[in-house]
């Protein structure tokens, strides 16, 4: 692991996505803590509370939508004494992304991201994993079980299958309706809370990480993502790792992706606001 810049950002916030809790982040949170931070792992609005619970009782997530997910989250992001790294994972990093459209962060990061709006194709492994909700619009307003078979073709394909069901078991919760159906059909709303001003210049830094064999958000859906960016002239930057799969955070290897995303945000932290602006073209 790296140093630490020393008198720079302090704090990491970590944003879980669908169908995982703040557990999903137990290694990351271990492993940013030890190099001196303060870490935060804050769960949705009212999914604080154990894995187990959640599946006995997915009330909690049912009631769940991107805009109150924004705000729980911002509100709590206002009460730290200095801007943090803010890292989400899957819908986590579309809630991120709009975080720093609201001004928060001193850098960002989306670890193979949910799209913001404006990602018009969405591949045929996208909507298999989704299709145990997607498939009927009632599950809008339900929170939908996400089965061992689901959480190995869309988190788990480069597990084996004994694996992929010990972590199913570990970190895997339903999947909150509205917000895939908010996520999914965003580019025919054209109030979707998944709007981003791309153009913005005055936001922080950000990361997008993608994964080569992600099912869930392949490289393509987060190089969309990133394109639709160019317009601003903030730093923005692209990743792509090979053999990752969506279950990133917690797939063998996921140290490297860690340490990666916690240095680029860092540095990208320790920098003068200006030195992040392009002086005539976008960064990439």
């Amino acid at each position: 692991m790296g140093a630490t810049p020393q008198g720079q950002v302090d704090t990491v916030v970590l944003v879980h996505g669908l169908w995982m809790t703040s557990r999903s982040w137990e290694g990351w949170a271990q492993r940013f803590a030890a190099r001196g931070l303060r870490v935060l792992t804050p769960s949705w609005p009212g999914m604080d509370r154990d894995v187990e619970r959640l599946r006995d009782d997915p009330a909690p997530i049912a009631e769940q939508s991107i805009a109150g997910i924004v705000k729980h989250y911002d509100g709590l992001i206002r009460t730290l004494p200095s801007p943090p790294i803010i890292m989400g994972h899957s819908f986590g990093g579309l809630i991120t992304q709009l975080l720093v459209d609201r001004g928060l962060g001193a850098a960002a990061v989306g670890v193979h991201p949910a799209p913001v709006k404006g990602v018009l194709k969405l591949p045929l492994s996208t909507l298999r994993s989704a299709f145990s909700i997607l498939r009927s619009p009632a599950n809008r307003h339900r929170a939908v079980p996400f089965t061992p078979e689901d959480f190995h073709y869309a988190f788990g394909n480069t597990m084996s299958r004994e694996d992929s069901d010990r972590a199913w078991q570990r970190y895997a919760v339903p999947g909150a309706g509205r917000v895939l159906f908010e996520g999914s059909f965003a580019n025919l709303d054209p109030r979707s809370p998944a709007r981003v001003d791309t153009g913005r210049d005055n936001r922080a830094p950000l990361l997008l990480i993608a994964g080569e064999v992600d099912h869930v958000v392949p490289p393509t859906v987060v190089k969309s993502n990133a394109a639709l960016y160019q317009k601003s002239r903030a730093l923005t930057a692209y990743q792509e790792f090979p053999g990752r799969s969506h279950f990133t955070v917690g797939q063998d290897g996921w140290e490297e992706i860690a340490d990666y995303a916690l240095d680029w945000a860092l540095r990208a932290a320790a920098l003068p606001r200006e030195a992040t602006i392009a002086s005539e073209s976008p960064r990439r």
